[in-house]
This record gives structure tokens, sequence and C-alpha cells, in this order.
């Protein structure tokens, strides 16, 4: 495992063949199970806090050769499509030169940015990771402390689109949390069109 650093912010970080990019540190989500919120900067070994908020300059040159990695994976500290310029830009790099993008993503970014974000995300990017994390909205407030209103229905809606919009599309939820019924969030992710992945609490990376 490799990491790359300006400053003092990790801003690439490699787990197994993937080569991930922490382009931001914000979040439209309080989640109580984040490492960053239970008082840690850490995932596997990888410090993330960030002290700036990154440009796509700042990535470009850390890519390396994409044959090298199986994908690469819009994932750190904070949500992606917060940083939605670099984001674009660097995903579209990757993809010129023939790369495989992924976001990881709590499916907010629609909400946050007042518009869908989904067709200027759509040319560059192969595959979503959408955090559903409950099958009930008392639950998702619970844990997810989100800090936009309606968040989750706008979460379950731009599942809805992105299923219409990018080639691969998996939501995830997590077993163990209190008030959360597994089953039936596979069960509405399966009936959305996507393909569930089921996560256990505590397990990150």
């Amino acid at each position: 495992m490799k990491w790359y650093y300006m400053a003092n912010s990790t801003l690439v970080y490699d787990i197994r063949d993937s080569r991930y990019l922490n382009i931001t540190g914000r979040c439209t989500l309080r989640c109580q199970f984040c490492p960053k919120h239970n008082g840690s900067k850490q995932v596997h070994e990888y410090q993330l806090a960030l002290d700036h908020q990154p440009t796509a300059e700042e990535f470009i040159p850390l890519l390396g050769n994409v044959n090298a990695f199986d994908e690469y994976v819009f994932c750190g500290y904070g949500e992606p499509t917060l940083n939605l310029n670099t984001l674009i830009t660097v995903a579209k790099e990757i993809k010129l030169r023939g790369g495989q993008v992924r976001i990881n993503t709590d499916g907010l970014g629609n909400l946050f940015h007042r518009r869908n974000i989904l067709p200027e995300l759509a040319p560059w990017v192969d595959s979503l990771s959408i955090s559903l994390n409950a099958d009930n909205e008392t639950a998702y407030l619970l844990h997810c402390k989100p800090k936009l209103k309606g968040s989750y229905d706008n979460v379950k809606a731009f599942i809805r689109l992105a299923v219409d919009t990018i080639d691969s599309v998996q939501v995830s939820a997590i077993e163990g949390l209190d008030g959360v019924d597994i089953e039936a969030c596979r069960a509405w992710v399966e009936r959305s069109g996507a393909e569930f992945k089921h996560r256990s609490l505590g397990v990150v990376g």
C-alpha cells in the first residue's frame, strides 16, 4: 500500500488494486458509525483529514499508470460530490487515459447542488456506490444525522435516477444499526434496479 500527500493532507491512497482519491473533508451527513465522528482521522493506516479543499491540479500528477489499478475510487474523509468541479475534472482525465472510475457517495449531491448532477457525472463515471444505510427515515435520521432537510427521501430519489443514468449502481446498508431491517433495505434496493451491498458495522474500506 502507498499513499501520497501534499502539506499535511493525504490526497491519494491505495487499497488492494484500487487507488482512492480523497477530494474533500466536507460532508452532508454526520454518521455516528463513521470514524470521523468517533475521534479518528484514519482509514486502514491512512490519516485522511484534509487541511484544505484540494483542486484537480493537485490530483492529476498523482494518478499514476491507469493500467496498474482496477479502478479509481472517489472516497475519503468526506462526500466527493461536494467538491464537484474537482471530481469531474479528475474523473475525465482518468477516463481519457483508459481508467475506470467509481464514486462512493451518500447520494445527496442533487439535494446539495439543487440540480440533477448525474448527467454531468455520467460521461466520466463507470459506477456509483451509494449509502442508503436504513430502510426507514427514523433510523436514517438517528444514525446519519443529515444536515439537509429531506435527505432520506432525496437519497432514495437519487438512487432511482442513478439506475437510469450510470452503468453500474450499488447501494449499501449496514447490518448492526439499531432500528434497521437489512432485508427490507435489500428488497427496496433490488426493486429500484440497483445491486445491494450488505455491509457490517465497524468494517471500513
